[in-house]
């Protein structure tokens, strides 16, 4: 089993930064992928940014692309965030999400995932 733990979520002003961290423990793996999602209250649950743990590949939400970027630490096991220029529309609460399996539905669906963190709110005041 493989659990995620997100860290780092908080409130900032617009234009601000974040990095949100997300530690996986229990199972490692060196392929797959993990991802980002976001969820404001009242909407679904929408695709930030993942990352190919295989061969690096990054894929980014359009609203997000450019201010946003998602990296890992293999040693640590532990991917981040980093999120700048933030928005009072980036308001959300944050999940990490992982999954061991190399190929399936893109990176960009929810099903794609096998594993999720309990999240981390972030809020972005005007």
């Amino acid at each position: 089993q493989v659990q995620l733990v997100e860290s780092g979520g908080g409130l900032v002003q617009a234009g601000d930064s974040l990095r949100l961290s997300c530690a996986a423990s229990g199972r490692t793996f060196s392929r797959g992928a993990m991802g980002w999602f976001r969820q404001a209250p009242g909407k679904e649950r929408d695709f930030v940014a993942a990352i190919n743990l295989g061969d690096g590949s990054t894929y980014y939400a359009d609203s997000v692309q450019g201010r946003f970027s998602i990296s890992r630490d293999n040693a640590k096991n532990t991917v981040y965030l980093q999120m700048n220029s933030l928005k009072p529309e980036d308001t959300a609460v944050y999940y990490c999400a992982a999954t061991e399996w190399e190929f399936g539905v893109p990176l960009q669906s929810i099903a794609r995932y096998d594993y999720w963190g309990q999240g981390t709110q972030v809020t972005v005041s005007s």
